[in-house]
């Protein structure tokens, strides 16, 4: 059979369904050759043919990364590209493809290779508009699946060294080029895996990308003084074990943690860079403090989160609460309202985050309606509101970032996400705030499937619990994405202002042994 051209009326019916999504996949690849948006437009409408079938799960789950590939087709079809330009629709859909497709029940049916596409597509999406914290995690997972996977390799380099130039602290950011270096030299090393011969040009793009990074630091040196496990994890054993699931999870305020779980990275020690004030004060700027507040909610979220996922026996303070049985096996403990408390904490502190960039960049919002969907929005005249001005082509990656991250959730007035889950996570915290949320092991959630419960919203233990750690991720992003985004836009109005006559005031950390 003759591969179609993007023009040829490719026609599926009759034909089943794995042969109907080969035909598509050609037309697809077809029309990415050719950049043709007439050949991205047949296929999502053989797509929707598709997908209006009883598919099996394996198959769904590759229609939905077949979808993806057909909004990158349609986003190089288009002529009036904009590198920085904030809102970019086919992004935002190919990451909502390519979710669905990772969350689905057939994904796991793929062969590794075709996961390892899947995993990678999304982190490089993910890491073009600025999330590179999280697509380093999901490059890493698709390398756990086949670690020769070139592309995954190598785009993990190019993250890797885009994260180094985004840091003040000039230690790790050597550390993170190092760790790029590496990578780059693992995806054009011989044993590195591509799915096809057109891949030349990209492995010796990687080879160039190496010794770019060899010409301007001493690889060697940096290895020799470099201690990375030599650290020390605590002075007990349960301390030890805390921060070894820290490192694991990759839920420390430290970028070096995102290099995997090296004992070097078991301490929160990133903060703000240098700030510079305009007006002289006695005191340290405002959001200095800030800052240290949101930091230390989520430390402690973090730990609630821990405590009460890793509790065993029945704590003291629930003895003697006199508790009905309402026969759905609810979940009722101090260790239960600690993943509850995790959840309120990580999610109260984007909204912090939308009202620390208010003032910071002087957006202009009402105090008292900002929230971190609104807070990029010019929110005035008729809904849906416009990207505000201030934000539409500005060249802050970290800041960027941060935009995306907040079309992971959902509102009332802002309902385009990029996240398949997004209107049960804010469900999930309404009920959490202001309803009834309760909680059930596997066989309440059984009878609740028979019998929903009217009032409140039920929900798995287990189910709640990996979508509080999901969330505890997303919050130590944010809080390391807005640090970087500071420190881009200090170094822009440096730029843009020059230095000046500048007083310099130098902050001592605020001991352990201060803390009550």
């Amino acid at each position: 059979m003759t591969e179609p051209s993007p023009t040829m009326e490719v026609n599926i019916e009759g034909l089943p369904d794995s042969e109907a999504l080969k035909q598509i996949g050609l037309l697809i690849d077809a029309a990415h050759d050719a950049q043709s948006a007439c050949g991205a437009d047949r296929a999502f409408a053989l797509l929707d043919e598709l997908q209006q079938r009883d598919l099996t799960s394996e198959t769904a789950a590759l229609a939905h990364y077949f979808r993806a590939n057909a909004w990158e087709n349609r986003r190089l079809a288009r002529t009036d590209r904009e590198v920085w330009g904030w809102e970019q629709a086919e992004h935002q859909e190919q990451i909502l493809e390519l979710r669905r497709a990772v969350r689905h029940d057939g994904f796991k049916q793929l062969d590794a290779i075709r996961q390892c596409q899947i995993l990678t597509n999304l982190a490089n999406q993910l890491n073009t508009i600025g999330r590179f914290i999280e697509a380093i995690e999901l490059w890493d997972r698709a390398l756990s699946l086949s670690p020769q996977f070139g592309m995954a390799r190598g785009n993990r380099g190019l993250g890797l060294s885009s994260y180094a130039r985004a840091l003040y602290d000039h230690g790790h950011a050597r550390l993170m080029l190092v760790a790029a270096h590496d990578a780059f030299g693992a995806a054009s090393a011989e044993d590195a895996f591509y799915e096809t011969p057109d891949y030349t040009s990209a492995r010796s793009g990687f080879e160039t990308l190496r010794q770019q990074i060899a010409a301007s630091i001493d690889i060697a040196e940096i290895h020799r003084k470099s201690n990375l496990h030599r650290h020390s994890l605590g002075r007990g054993a349960e301390e030890k074990r805390y921060r070894t699931w820290c490192l694991h999870n990759r839920l420390f305020i430290n970028p070096l943690n995102d290099l995997g779980s090296l004992p070097i990275a078991a301490r929160d020690v990133m903060t703000l860079p240098s700030i510079t004030e305009s007006s002289p004060s006695p005191y340290p700027p405002t959001i200095i403090g800030f800052f240290n507040q949101m930091k230390q909610e989520f430390v402690s979220a973090r730990y609630l989160y821990y405590e009460g996922a890793h509790a065993r026996s029945t704590h003291f303070s629930d003895r003697d609460v006199q508790l009905y049985n309402t026969l759905d096996y609810p979940v009722y403990s101090h260790a239960a309202e600690k993943m509850r408390a995790a959840f309120r904490l990580s999610y109260s502190l984007l909204d912090k985050i939308a009202f620390f960039i208010n003032d910071y960049l002087a957006v202009g919002h009402n105090r008292n309606q900002v929230s971190f969907r609104s807070i990029w929005c010019e929110a005035r005249g008729p809904k849906p509101w416009p990207l505000h001005q201030r934000f539409s082509t500005y060249q802050n990656w970290p800041l960027r970032g941060l935009y995306w991250l907040s079309k992971d959730f959902f509102e009332d007035d802002f309902q385009r996400v990029t996240e398949p889950d997004a209107a049960d996570l804010k469900k999930i915290r309404d009920h959490l705030e202001h309803k009834y949320l309760h909680l059930h092991d596997s066989m309440g959630m059984a009878r609740h499937s028979i019998e929903p419960d009217r009032l409140g919203y039920a929900l798995s233990k287990d189910d709640f619990a990996a979508r509080t750690l999901r969330l505890l991720k997303r919050a130590r992003a944010a809080l390391i994405y807005l640090s970087l985004a500071v420190y881009r836009e200090e170094r822009h109005r440096e730029t843009e202002h020059g230095n000046g006559l500048a007083a310099s005031m130098i902050l001592d950390r605020w001991r352990d042994e201060w803390k009550r």
